[in-house]
């Protein structure tokens, strides 16, 4: 007897060295399972053999096998209550039945025992996995036939359960390794990538880049396009101006799916509480991760240094460009040594500046007005600033009124509401008197009912003697002959026959038109307008009164006029 047991003795070990083996390896999962598995079948000597773990849903499924014929029994998952693997793991301890279709021992699952008969399952010996006080799976022998397991066999199994409890711990331990050092790998490439492009971002904004060079550097390395939105821009679709509106409120970037399969990551810049614009990054669905997010985002503080950079620049300059203009005003007709070394300095020629346009919005203050004014006068080698409260700009024009409307069609567009621009050409460098022309024809303008236009006082010569200063005593002359009359009758009585007649004559002699608009009774107007008979004569209503509407309609520009 002692001899016919030392050959499976030395079968026994050989096979629990193999697993040794498969332990001190430390190779693959998948192949430490499938080796324990391939050992004990040798080891144990039924005709097939399997291994099951339990999964992270809390079922047991089968992971390796030797000798099974069906497929569709290693694709199977079962509660890992139920069957003789529950029992397996409830207990920690190894459980065997002599037919496993008949036995009244286990729960049964009705799609496990469909596979059973498939793969001719009958006699099945389990024994559990356990690693760290923990039943994690189960390792089975079965035979096609009905069987007993002896004590022998049973503990053989169990031991060897317990060598591959280890190597299978071993194994998930080096995947897990394996795993977190490809995550870390994966994480230094990342930072790597990020700290190459903001080093890079820094070098464009060290060599002078500009904001767009910015945009441009981040597109080429995350890949899509970068767009970079100015304060003033409105971001085109709801959920994109939601994401603008997220990213600013939270300092974080925010991402919304677009049309034909495509992200937009939004990343505002900010300077404490002042809002400069934003980076949107537009790239195709499920591409790009947190850390190129996180990228985006430390890209908008480059750019925000850099924009506020540019705005200082362009603030001084406007500065300096207002300052200049407001000298050449005061000091013209004529230009000055100084001026002119100043505006050669921002390759300005002075002796081409012939057009000044003076722009006024009801909605809008001059100093905002005149920011719209420095771009055009950076593109046209012009001047731009407040005179005297107006926003004024000079600039070299061949052609007036081409000008003026070209000035309020950008004006306009950027403001969104009416504006007046007008233009007077300025001759022997005398801006002063083409500013005064031009604010003094505005005035006229809005008085006209026009607000909003671009044009030249040369349109508006009929109204001259109410905008030229030097014309001031034509228009005296002239009212003085026309109403002069019934001024003087006012300023005596306080009384108000110009205004009666002015409102007369708006609503075409119309009596009762006339009164409702002066919210007075008829009869009480047509008492004002016996009197104004008596100032004017008896038969001021039945001659030419051209010259008495033109003389009224005059004075009332000029009332409005500043």
């Amino acid at each position: 007897m002692t001899s016919a047991a030392e050959p499976r003795r030395q079968r026994e070990l050989a096979s629990l060295y193999a697993t040794v083996k498969s332990l001190t390896a430390l190779g693959e999962l998948d192949d430490v399972l499938q080796s324990i598995v391939h050992h004990a079948h040798d080891l144990i000597g039924t005709d097939f053999t399997y291994l099951s773990l339990v999964g992270a849903d809390g079922r047991l499924s089968a992971r390796a096998s030797e000798g099974t014929i069906s497929a569709e029994f290693l694709a199977a998952t079962i509660p890992a209550t139920v069957g003789l693997g529950g029992k397996v793991l409830a207990s920690k301890s190894p459980h065997w039945v002599r037919d496993y279709a008949t036995s009244t021992r286990i729960r049964h699952d009705p799609d496990f025992d469909r596979l059973v008969v498939t793969e001719e399952l009958v006699a099945l010996l389990g024994v559990p996995l356990v690693i760290r006080g923990e039943a994690v799976g189960a390792l089975f022998a079965a035979d096609r036939s009905q069987r007993s397991f002896q004590a022998e066999e049973i503990a053989l199994l169990n031991a060897f359960a317990d060598h591959a409890a280890v190597a299978l711990d071993n194994a998930r331990l080096y995947e897990e390794s394996r795993t977190a050092l490809r995550e870390l790998r994966v994480a230094y490439r990342k930072i790597e990538r990020a700290q190459a492009i903001h080093e890079a971002l820094t070098g464009v904004v060290l060599d002078g880049g500009t904001p767009g060079d910015v945009a441009q550097h981040l597109a080429d390395q995350l890949g899509g396009a970068v767009t970079l939105l100015d304060r003033t821009d409105s971001p085109q679709g709801t959920d994109l101006a939601e994401a603008v509106a997220e990213a600013r409120r939270t300092g974080r970037c925010a991402t919304t799916s677009g049309d034909g399969g495509t992200d937009h990551s939004v990343a505002a810049v900010q300077a404490g509480d002042s809002y400069l614009g934003a980076l949107v990054w537009s790239r195709p669905s499920a591409t790009g991760d947190d850390t190129d997010l996180r990228t985006l985002e430390r890209a908008t503080h480059i750019l925000g240094l850099l924009i506020l950079k540019e705005r200082a620049v362009a603030e001084a300059g406007e500065r300096l460009s207002g300052e200049l203009l407001t000298e050449l005003m005061v000091g013209s007709p004529g230009i000055g040594p100084a001026q002119r070394a100043r505006a050669r300095a921002r390759a300005i020629d002075v002796d081409r500046l012939d057009l000044v346009l003076v722009a006024d919005s009801p909605a809008v203050a001059p100093a905002d007005l005149v920011r719209h004014l420095h771009d055009i006068a950076r593109e046209r080698a012009g001047l731009a600033g407040e005179h005297l409260g107006r926003a004024t700009l000079i600039l070299p024009a061949a052609d007036e009124e081409a000008t003026a409307a070209e000035v309020h069609k950008r004006l306009r567009r950027a403001l969104g509401g009416p504006v007046v621009v007008v233009g007077e050409r300025a001759g022997d460098h005398d801006w002063a008197r083409a500013f005064t022309l031009a604010g003094r024809c505005g005035a006229v303008l809005r008085a006209l009912g026009h607000p909003d236009g671009g044009t030249t006082t040369r349109r508006y010569a009929l109204y001259a003697m109410v905008f030229d200063p030097e014309r001031a005593g034509e228009l005296d002359r002239f009212l003085a002959g026309s109403i002069g009359g019934l001024l003087e009758y006012d300023r005596k009585r306080g009384t108000d026959l110009v205004g009666t007649l002015s409102a007369y004559y708006v609503h075409r002699a119309n009596v009762a038109a006339t009164a409702r608009a002066l919210h007075l009774h008829v009869n009480t107007l047509l008492k004002r307008l016996d009197r104004a008979g008596t100032v004017l004569g008896d038969g001021w209503r039945q001659e030419n009164d051209l010259e008495l509407q033109l003389g009224l309609r005059l004075h009332q520009l000029r009332s409005r006029t500043p």
